[in-house]
């Protein structure tokens, strides 16, 4: 079971789908991978100011090529650039701003999310990872836990699990789940809930790709 459309074409749903939870006035973390691609959509918001757990307040767009610093890079070691005003500062300051709640938003990638709103996105079991990163820091810290992720694995296996089969980041923390195929919202209360399509998907595809129960 697989969605009909190629790989591109996902990502710039996701990626289109995901900059539409950027709001005016925001400090938002965005995780490495996806959503390291929304930093080309943080000049449509004003005062929006992107922080990254390695020292940087102020990401602006990717640069173009051949304009790279390699002094400025993001907490994916990809070169960023910074907008005017923006702040330096080292990774024990960096995480008080997590941890002290004044992340407004925070956009994570996800290998896997399950319907009580677990997450799990740091590691794969048998392969080499660097470390945990900021992840478990930003699940409790921001304000908002947003996820993006493609819908499926490679081989067509549901990410959008009953339970989470990997290493957990955090139980209960993903407010809003952006898949290529569909966005959910995680209610206080509990439960999984479809909020949107994503544009030419139906709700037959989602039910069929989702191990997860949801409403709709």
């Amino acid at each position: 079971m697989a969605a009909d459309q190629g790989v591109g074409d996902a990502r710039t749903r996701l990626v289109r789908r995901a900059a539409r939870e950027l709001g005016d006035g925001m400090n938002v973390n965005l995780g490495i991978g996806l959503p390291t691609l929304l930093a080309n959509h943080a000049s449509e918001c004003r005062d929006l100011l992107l922080q990254s757990e390695n020292g940087l307040l102020g990401i602006g767009p990717y640069p173009l090529a051949g304009e790279e610093d390699p002094d400025l890079i993001n907490a994916g070691k990809e070169t960023v650039t910074a907008v005017p005003g923006s702040s330096f500062f080292d990774s024990a300051e960096s995480f008080a701003m997590i941890r002290g709640g004044h992340i407004d938003l925070a956009i994570l990638g996800g290998m896997e999310v399950s319907e009580n709103g677990d997450l799990a996105n740091w590691m794969v079991p048998g392969k080499m990872v660097k470390g945990m990163g900021g992840a478990m820091d930003l699940v409790v810290g921001a304000r908002r836990v947003v996820v993006m992720m493609e819908h499926l694995t490679r081989s067509g296996e549901s990410k959008v699990k009953r339970e989470c089969t990997l290493p957990l980041t955090g139980r209960g923390v993903v407010d809003r789940l952006i898949t290529d195929l569909a966005v959910f919202d995680f209610p206080t209360g509990g439960g999984m809930v479809l909020v949107e399509l994503q544009p030419g998907v139906t709700l037959e595809l989602v039910r069929c790709s989702t191990e997860a129960h949801f409403a709709s």
